[in-house]
């Protein structure tokens, strides 16, 4: 048989992520206002953030030494081949609140290259995986884009940011309604580029995102068929960065109507 460090290291994944969300969901707070603090303008930061980020960076070293490790909140902080990308509370402004639409989100790159990720949304029962070349899965069952040809029909998600401005996020908002699809918001961008691999959604779009929201999603776009633009490639490995992620058969409509190549 032979051996296959990547699947190996999903296997591992799926394990720590698993830990590490019912670390999370332990400590969430009851529903109500929001806990935390701010780091900036609907940026929240919990206490959670930092202990879910430091046992996964844990995990991760005592399984795999060679590997690089990044974090949302600490950065790159080790170097190697396998490079793991960690949010450690993905839709923090939603956990803050004691809501349910927020995840682990732990990603597997091979140099520049997504190779696997596990999403884990414990309040919500789902876990999606993903190994390159392997296929997609929602709780072990395959996943698939929606198969969907028509925007009139299209449900379309917009992740917010302080670091666009209103004009811009209104004219994008405002492209996607004229195709006649359906504008949504779930304040959790790795989940959204979930629902798109899986086909509860037919786009997402965000302007500015950091490459910890969407390492481990990329690997489960891709294996679902979701047409997704070239996020690496046009500075999502070094900073924040534009990501669109569509059903292959509106992508070319809605890439045009929002002006992000896919």
């Amino acid at each position: 048989m032979t051996f296959d460090p990547i699947a190996v290291r999903l296997e591992a994944a799926r394990s720590v992520v698993r830990d590490a969300a019912r670390l999370a969901l332990s400590l969430r707070p009851a529903p109500g206002g929001p806990t935390g603090t701010l780091k900036g303008r609907q940026d929240y930061l919990t206490e959670t953030d930092g202990a879910v980020e430091a046992f996964v960076s844990r995990r991760i070293q005592e399984l795999f030494p060679e590997d690089g490790f990044q974090g949302e909140e600490n950065g790159a902080t080790r170097q190697g081949g396998f490079r793991w990308v960690v949010d450690p509370i993905d839709g923090t402004s939603n956990y803050a609140r004691g809501r349910d639409r927020w995840c682990v989100s732990l990603g597997l790159l091979d140099g520049d290259k997504p190779v696997a990720g596990v999403i884990d949304a414990p309040a919500l029962g789902e876990v999606f995986t993903a190994q390159k070349g392997k296929g997609a899965f929602l709780n072990g069952k395959p996943i698939k884009a929606s198969p969907i040809t028509n925007t009139q029909e299209a449900m379309i998600e917009m992740g917010w940011s302080a670091r666009v401005t209103t004009e811009t996020f209104n004219e994008k908002i405002a492209a996607i309604m004229a195709l006649g699809a359906m504008p949504r918001s779930g304040g959790s961008g790795a989940l959204a580029l979930a629902d798109v691999a899986c086909g509860r959604s037919d786009g997402y779009l965000e302007i500015v995102i950091q490459l910890w929201d969407v390492a481990a999603a990329l690997v489960i776009l891709s294996e679902a068929g979701a047409a997704v633009s070239p996020f690496l490639q046009t500075g999502g490995l070094t900073g924040g960065a534009t990501i669109l992620a569509a059903a292959p058969g509106i992508a070319k409509a809605l890439s045009a109507a929002v002006d992000v190549e896919i």
